[in-house]
């Protein structure tokens, strides 16, 4: 697949950025993926391109842009459980600099760059997310509920908290379908109950689905979380999404 890496104009500055496009010309859907916790790299990069395979325009933002491009976080080729505790002790700064307002600026300046594309149709756009990247896909959609048409998180973080914006608190917003896959313990089941309502009071399609044996991580190949099986489900859950949302919605 065709692929380029960007430069996009925010309010804070430049963002780099990752773009996979279909092979074949014309206009397609657009979707924005944001990264797990570690960032972009290669692994998302690759999800891109596959994605793209299937019809779509991939936008794959750089979220930690402003501190430099990526990769911003000094990673081993492949995190193993014995690096994952240093990575995400490296990570977690640069999470906790990433407040509210910084997304949602982000959100409106990625939505903007991705929907100005020639290659990018004018219908609905998704927005999709891994870790960290769920909570965002979430927060964009919430914000731009006239655009986004269809949000899906894979083993999700931050999208139950105790914060008076936790994600959940405002899905009543939210006009996206959404799909989130949980892997085995990502969620407490009172969270997961507490979320479905959330969902159910917006009047949100919605489908919450931990994948069997999975630990969180488990779509990323680069890391010892990967599980195969997992992935496969992910790829059918997120495409059967976007196929109803936007290529037939």
């Amino acid at each position: 697949m065709p692929t380029q890496t960007l430069q996009i104009p925010t309010a804070d500055g430049l963002a780099d950025a990752f773009a996979a496009f279909p092979e074949h010309g014309g206009r397609h859907p657009g979707v924005l993926l944001y990264p797990d916790a570690f960032g972009l790299r290669p692994e998302l990069e690759s999800k891109a391109v596959e994605l793209a395979g299937h019809g779509y325009v991939v936008l794959v933002p750089n979220l930690y842009y402003r501190q430099g491009p990526a990769p911003v976080l000094d990673l081993p080729g492949h995190i193993g459980e014995a690096e994952r505790p240093g990575v995400f002790a490296r990570a977690m700064p640069l999470i906790q600099a990433h407040t509210t307002e910084r997304i949602l600026r982000d959100a409106d300046a990625y939505l903007s760059f991705l929907t100005a594309r020639p290659e990018v149709g004018a219908g609905p756009v998704a927005a999709i997310g891994y870790c960290l990247g769920a909570s965002l896909a979430m927060r964009t959609a919430i914000a731009h509920p006239d655009l986004v048409a269809a949000v899906a998180g894979f083993h999700p973080g931050f999208v139950v908290t105790d914060a008076p914006d936790s994600p959940h608190r405002l899905v009543h917003d939210l006009t996206a379908e959404v799909h989130l896959g949980l892997a085995e313990g990502d969620l407490t089941p009172e969270a997961v109950d507490e979320l479905g309502k959330a969902f159910d009071a917006a009047g949100v399609t919605h489908a919450i689905e931990t994948y069997p044996g999975t630990a969180h991580g488990f779509t990323m190949s680069d890391t010892d979380a990967f599980d195969a099986e997992g992935l496969r489900r992910h790829w059918d859950r997120l495409l059967s999404l976007l196929d109803r949302t936007l290529t037939n919605g």
